[in-house]
């Protein structure tokens, strides 16, 4: 029972790395932008906040420092394809790649660097509870803040009139545009919180859940955070139990190993990334649904006045 427990409380910390970019994904799609650089901008975002906190010693700061470099990366990438219309997809990859080797340039001397001694957390009265206690209520506060972030998110989107006004401009720029509102600010907007968020998911990657800096560290999460924002239909919460769907899958190939069960480690380690293919192959099979929830104008250029 101990164990099972312990493999709930893991989950919840790998499914927030996730959570975070993909809810941060969904506001940049909900504007109508495909930003495929989230793994290049997890990157840069986990050595900034790995670096901070290095000579600090407070992980917050460090925080910030990641949500800073991933608003940064993501601030070029809109300029570059909401102002000069340059594609989106290729962009993004071009994000990505870069990066993958600045960040493996800037950590080259991060390398053996330790992390002063993180803070314990708990919640006063639940964590005594036994069993549970230990594995559920312990855990970081960013973990509990990524759950309210998700039913915020629910309330900004369909209860707000900003709200409203980004899912218009993600449904039909021009119309948007005609009605008097400022589409290329609203999109770059979207897209520098997506890049914020992505930056605290690579924050607290090398900050949190495995406390060091290794290049390439972030291990595919960008792309997996991506792939569920399709998953989840372009829905906040539908974002959340995917990515403790697919942080429960992460966590498994540990909890395997450590009940005994004789499995190549190879096979292990490639679950997560079958998990996702076999989800989008799934999802796929009904085209007219996804179209259904897709913003209309998603990777689309807009042109003022065309």
């Amino acid at each position: 029972m101990e164990s099972y427990a312990l493999l709930l409380g893991s989950t919840l910390s790998a499914g927030t790395v996730l959570a975070l970019a993909a809810l941060g994904l969904l506001i940049n799609e909900k504007s109508g932008i495909v930003n495929l650089g989230a793994e290049g901008m997890m990157l840069c975002a986990a050595i900034a906040g790995f670096a901070v906190t290095v000579h600090t010693g407070n992980t917050w700061i460090g925080f910030g420092a990641g949500m800073l470099a991933g608003a940064l990366l993501a601030a070029i990438f809109g300029i570059l394809v909401i102002w000069l219309n340059t594609n989106q997809y290729a962009t993004g990859l071009a994000l990505s790649l870069f990066g993958a080797g600045f960040s493996a340039f800037v950590g080259l001397g991060y390398v053996q660097a330790k992390l002063p001694e993180l803070p314990k957390y708990s919640i006063p009265g639940l964590a005594d509870l036994p069993v549970v206690g230990p594995a559920l209520f312990t855990l970081h506060p960013l973990v509990y803040a990524t759950i309210a972030l998700a039913a915020v998110m629910v309330w900004f989107l369909y209860r707000t009139r900003a709200g409203l006004v980004l899912r218009a401009v993600g449904e039909s720029p021009s119309s948007a545009h005609a009605l008097g509102y400022p589409v290329r600010r609203i999109r770059l907007m979207a897209v520098m919180f997506g890049g914020a968020m992505c930056g605290l998911a690579g924050a607290f990657i090398s900050v949190v859940y495995t406390p060091l800096w290794v290049e390439g560290m972030v291990s595919g999460r960008g792309w997996i955070a991506l792939a569920l924002t399709t998953f989840a239909t372009w829905r906040p919460a539908r974002v959340l139990l995917g990515a403790y769907l697919f942080g429960g899958v992460t966590m498994l190939q540990f909890h395997l190993q450590a009940t005994g069960v004789q499995m190549p480690s190879q096979v292990l380690s490639m679950l997560p990334y079958l998990a996702t293919i076999v989800v989008l192959v799934l999802i796929s099979r009904n085209p007219t649904w996804i179209r259904a929830n897709m913003p209309a104008s998603l990777g689309k250029p807009f042109y003022p006045g065309a």
